[in-house]
């Protein structure tokens, strides 16, 4: 992928973010706590649940809560050496000459880069849902991967 189309007025080294991707999970997030806290309160006064019951129950609500905003914090930042992916379980760093291209056919749910060591790592930051504005940030991440392998000799 080229840059071409690319606005000049983008910051090539801001964080790559998913848009639609952020905002559901953590309104899902809030409204899983808050329905499981809710329900935990009722079942005690109404229901005869005991403290215990209601704790867990919170507690389930709250590692719903904890997953979704991690899927939430999914990004990638690049620097001047390299690419810090931090996927729904994973974060790795990786310098730009370990990357050999961007991919994001269709189809695909996000982008991923191919490393040069066959390896393929996906950009959860980069996701088809976003439309337009996914296959530009994956036209200004394949720019970058191009400008830093020509500064590199890659």
């Amino acid at each position: 992928m080229s840059d071409s189309g690319r606005s000049p007025a983008v910051d090539p080294f801001a964080p790559f973010r998913p848009r639609r991707g952020r905002a559901v999970p953590l309104a899902m997030a809030a409204a899983a706590l808050t329905v499981c806290a809710a329900v935990a309160v009722g079942m005690g006064s109404a229901g005869g649940w005991r403290l215990a019951d209601q704790l867990a129950l919170v507690g389930f609500g709250a590692v719903i809560g904890a997953f979704l905003l991690r899927y939430a914090s999914i990004r990638a930042v690049p620097d001047d050496e390299g690419l810090t992916v931090r996927n729904l379980l994973v974060t790795r760093r990786v310098e730009w000459g370990d990357i050999v291209q961007v991919r994001f056919p269709d189809g695909a749910p996000w982008a991923s880069v191919e490393l040069d060591d066959t390896e393929e790592l996906a950009v959860m930051a980069i996701q088809r849902v976003d439309g337009e504005v996914a296959r530009s940030e994956a036209h200004r991440l394949a720019g970058l991967v191009s400008q830093h392998r020509r500064d590199t000799g890659g």
